[in-house]
């Protein structure tokens, strides 16, 4: 609200916001005139970056009486937006002889809106098409060119023999810039220009990072001293963690704000192939559930990539091979509901659908508040589109995890990733590793064991000996019979990740619901030891997996014989 009262008659009130150009923005302005004490006693006049939209605003004429809330919208084109800053202005109607000098206005909203790229974040589309206005580039690059062309063809012969000087391991030499140019290699003349940091002084040698980085929406430019700081000069005592790519580390900012910092081995051409092949999904994935990328490092012919730090780790720890308390079984369901979901997304979220390639325990990471993420997208692969039924591909994951129908064809899906959680859902439930060389033959292969002794009717003889007393039966059942659904032989048999979670899901409304009911006194409804006896020593009943769950609680007074499908 203006200045009640005021005597002045040329007032004027201004709000000014710092915008990024290039974009149009719709803006929402919400009125409540509180002020007035009669009707038509209030006449301002709106401005919008020195355009006048509303030149003789009377609320009450719109409204038909005071103190009734009422907005209005206005959508700023990208071309008005020309200083870097949208401006509201509130002002009197000029030689308006009624009412009194004032305003009012009580909420702003100012939206970005999509680019003619429909993106939020440059003017390249999720396919790499560039929508800038090309026009006076190509007059630009012309003209330049011509002046240049005399120089070009001096230096031409001296690349040359360089070229065939080059060293033995020159690709492994190159810097990070050199696998993010062919995502969009047909605009490279567009990325050759010099470009700072956005976010500081130190500039990147490979010139077009900072550009590159805003067009892609690949995050922050980190210098590379600032990682140097960070991790105290990749100090080994800050990794944690290490993979084909080279070693993780975990780097503190003066903020307290903590990272994960993925540094690519210099040695390694599957650890170049897989951060390339990560920068690309990432770029365009953003998720609850799945490992955000901050930003990354193009500095000294290094190739690192920044994460936000997920402070639990790898949901493995927390099963087995640590000293770790072991997770009780509600949790073990929250976690396993939270991957399935991010996995979903990468099957269904995309304009094209994404296979992750190496669903397991380690890449399923935890923050700390034990919500699951995946993470680890370096063997990803597009899923097929409508046309095709598969994705022709080298075979590549991880050994206990790997689809076996996906290994014997080399076809990759989408029901390559469930069959790939069906594991994790057993090692979740049994704690030990989907491989174990060390065991008996018959007990290497973990999804085969488990198979085995869930199809005996004794599944609970090699579960997780602290889930013991803790698990409704119904919720076991709910739960094994989507594990079991996901290790089918064939893909066309498996369910699709939205069906995993939902029986997932269903699970753990059967472990809550039993957790609020108190058992009846003949003990018909129960949880499930894992020995077969009951507290008094006794043995356990046969339990009716065809009999239905008769819940009493005060939420499902009306329900009798609650069963689920």
């Amino acid at each position: 609200m203006a200045l009640t009262g005021t005597d002045n008659p040329q007032f004027n009130i201004t709000w000014k916001m710092d915008v990024e150009q290039g974009y149009s923005y719709f803006i929402r302005m919400h009125f409540c005139d509180i002020v007035s004490k009669s009707l038509n006693n209030l006449y301002f006049r709106i401005y919008i970056n020195d355009l006048v939209v509303a030149p003789n605003l009377d609320l009450s004429s719109i409204l038909g009486s005071l103190s009734v809330p009422y907005y209005k919208d206005f959508v700023l084109n990208a071309t008005n937006v020309t200083s870097g800053n949208i401006q509201v202005k509130l002002g009197t109607v000029p030689d308006l002889q009624i009412g009194s000098p004032d305003a009012i206005l009580n909420g702003l909203e100012v939206m970005k809106m999509s680019n003619k790229a429909d993106s939020l974040n440059g003017l390249y589309d999720v396919k790499g098409t560039y929508y800038g206005e090309t026009g006076n580039a190509k007059k630009i690059v012309a003209a330049v060119g011509l002046a240049m062309a005399a120089t070009a063809m001096l230096l031409l012969g001296t690349v040359f023999v360089r070229w065939h000087k080059r060293p033995d391991d020159w690709e492994k030499r190159n810097s990070f810039s050199s696998w993010l140019l062919p995502l969009h290699a047909s605009h490279s003349s567009f990325l050759s220009s010099k470009s700072g940091s956005r976010f500081g002084s130190n500039k990147s040698k490979s010139g077009y990072s900072g550009f590159y980085s805003s067009a892609l929406g690949l995050g922050r430019v980190f210098a590379f001293a600032e990682l140097q700081e960070v991790t105290h000069n990749f100090d080994e005592k800050a990794c944690i963690g290490v993979g084909g790519f080279g070693k993780v580390y975990l780097g503190e900012q003066e903020d307290g704000t903590k990272l994960a910092i993925k540094r690519a081995n210099a040695s390694s051409e599957q650890g170049i192939n897989e951060f390339q092949t990560e920068i690309q999904m990432l770029s365009k994935l953003r998720h609850r559930h799945l490992v955000s990328l901050i930003g990354y490092c193009d500095e000294q012919s290094e190739m690192i990539l920044v994460y936000e730090y997920m402070s639990n780790g790898p949901l493995r720890d927390h099963i087995y091979g640590s000293n770790l308390p072991h997770l009780p079984w509600k949790q073990r369901l929250e976690i396993c509901i939270g991957a399935a979901r991010g996995l979903h997304y990468l099957h269904t979220g995309a304009a094209q659908g994404i296979i992750h390639r190496d669903v397991k325990t380690t890449n399923i990471l935890l923050d700390e508040n034990f919500v699951a993420k995946v993470a680890d997208f370096g063997l990803s692969k597009t899923a097929p589109s409508l046309e095709q039924t598969h994705v022709s591909t080298a075979v590549k994951g991880s050994f206990g995890y790997l689809d076996p129908e996906y290994f014997r064809r080399q076809q990759l899906t989408e029901k390559s990733d469930v069959y790939s959680f069906g594991v994790v859902l057993f090692e979740v439930i049994c704690a030990r590793p989907a491989i174990n060389p060390a065991l008996p033959r018959d007990q290497v292969n973990l999804a085969e064991w488990a198979l085995q002794w869930h199809r005996k009717g004794m599944l609970e003889k090699v579960m997780d000996p602290h889930l013991a007393g803790n698990i409704n039966s119904g919720s076991l059942k709910k739960f094994v019979e989507a594990a079991e659904k996901c290790l089918a032989d064939y893909g066309v048999d498996r369910p699709s990740m939205g069906d995993v979670l939902w029986n997932l899901e269903y699970s753990l409304q059967l472990q809550e619901a039993s957790s609020q009911i108190e058992p009846p006194e003949d003990k018909s409804t129960k949880l499930i030891p894992l020995d077969g006896k009951d507290s008094d020593g006794s043995p356990t009943a046969p339990v009716d997996d065809n009999s239905g769950e008769t819940v009493s609680s005060p939420l499902f007074s009306q329900i009798g014989g609650f069963q689920g499908r």
